[in-house]
C-alpha cells in the first residue's frame, strides 16, 4: 500500500484509520508539494520518521528532521517541502478534529517532560511574488481547490500563542520508577479532544528483580492503542521494525512476548523510539489497509496469556 504522494508529488496522504476525534494517515514525499494545504477539518501533527525539509506556513518556516513533531493548527496555510539532497521523506500524519494541547502533568507541575521553552516556533519570512498559486482546503474529507494571483505566504508579522510548533521526540525526558511499571498515559506529550499522543523514548528499566519490565498484559477497555515505530530495538516483541505500525482496539488482551520477558531480566534500558496514539473512540481502520496486515501479530503474544493461537 503506498500513498498518492509518494507516487504523485500531486497526490495526497494515505487514510490509515480514524474516528469522529482524530483521523491517521502517512505521507512519503521526495518533492515539495506543488500546493499549499488549508486543513480545516482540525489541527495537524506532522511526525517526521525519515527525511529533512521545511514546513512553510504563513507564520514562517519550521525546518525539520527525523524525530520531529510539527504541529500546524486548523486553517494554516502551508506546505511540505523537502530538501532535494535528503531523499524521501517518511510523515505519520494526526489529524485531530480539537486543538493540540500540552497535557496536564499535575503535581510534577507544567515544565515535567520537556520544558514549553524547547517548542520551536517560526519567524516571519513573507513572500510577495506573484503567479498562479493553488490552495487546496479540506472540508469534511473533501477537497477544494482556490487560485491566487499572489503568494499566500505573504504574512508579515503574528502575535499571541496560536502559532505552529516543532519538537523533537528526544527532547521528551520520561517519567519512570525503579519499582513499577509506568502506564503508557504517563508518556503523554500532546493532548487533543478524544486523544493523546505518547512518546516512547530511550530510559533506564526498573532495578527491581521482581518488576515486570515489559508493559504488562492489559486489555484498553477505555481506548484504542495505534503505535508507531519510529527507530531502535523493540523488545517487547520480535517482528517488529522500523516504520511498522500496531493497532490494538479496545477490549482485546497484548503484551509482551513470554521471550521478551526473560530478556527483559537482563536489560537495564530500553532504546525504542516510537509514537503511541490512543483514542476514546473505536477507530474505524481503512479497507485499503487488508493487503498489508500481519496476521500473524493478533496472536502473537498467545503462548505468554494461556490462549489459544487460533
Amino acid at each position: 500500500v503506498k500513498p498518492e504522494d509518494l507516487t504523485d508529488k500531486d497526490g495526497g496522504w494515505l487514510l490509515i484509520a480514524g474516528n469522529e476525534d482524530a483521523r491517521l494517515f502517512v505521507s512519503r514525499r521526495a518533492e515539495p508539494m506543488p500546493y499549499f494545504l488549508r486543513d480545516a477539518d482540525g489541527d495537524l501533527c506532522y511526525f517526521v520518521h525519515k527525511g529533512e525539509g521545511t514546513v512553510e506556513t504563513d507564520y514562517g518556516p519550521l525546518r525539520y528532521r527525523p524525530g520531529d513533531y510539527v504541529v500546524v493548527p486548523k486553517g494554516t496555510t502551508h506546505r511540505i517541502a523537502p530538501d532535494p539532497d535528503a531523499g524521501e521523506g517518511f510523515f505519520f500524519v494526526i489529524e485531530g478534529t480539537g486543538e493540540y494541547h500540552l497535557p496536564d502533568r499535575g503535581l510534577m507541575g507544567r515544565h515535567a517532560q520537556f520544558d514549553p521553552g524547547v517548542l520551536e516556533v517560526p519567524d516571519p519570512q513573507p513572500h510577495d511574488e506573484a503567479g498562479e498559486f493553488e490552495v487546496r482546503i479540506k472540508r469534511d474529507g473533501q477537497w477544494t481547490s482556490a487560485w491566487f494571483k499572489w503568494h499566500p505566504l505573504d504574512v508579515v508579522g503574528w502575535q499571541g500563542d496560536l502559532t505552529p510548533v516543532r519538537l523533537n521526540i528526544l527532547d521528551h525526558r520520561p517519567v519512570y520508577s525503579p519499582r513499577y511499571h509506568m502506564p503508557p498515559s504517563a508518556h503523554a506529550t500532546f493532548a487533543n479532544e478524544g486523544f493523546v499522543i505518547c512518546s516512547f523514548v530511550p530510559r533506564p528499566l526498573e532495578e527491581d528483580p521482581d518488576v515486570l519490565k515489559v508493559p504488562f498484559y492489559h486489555a484498553n477497555i477505555d481506548a484504542d492503542e495505534v503505535l508507531f515505530y519510529h527507530a531502535g530495538s523493540f523488545f517487547s516483541r520480535a517482528g517488529i521494525g522500523e516504520g511498522f505500525m500496531t493497532h490494538h482496539p479496545q477490549g482485546i488482551h497484548h503484551g509482551p512476548q513470554p521471550a521478551a520477558i526473560q530478556a527483559s531480566k537482563t536489560k537495564q534500558r530500553t532504546d525504542e523510539i516510537a509514537v503511541m496514539v490512543e483514542t476514546r473512540r473505536a477507530l474505524t481502520v481503512a479497507p485499503d489497509l487488508d493487503g498489508a496486515e500481519i496476521r500473524e501479530y493478533t496472536t502473537s503474544w498467545a503462548k505468554g496469556m494461556g490462549l489459544l493461537d487460533s
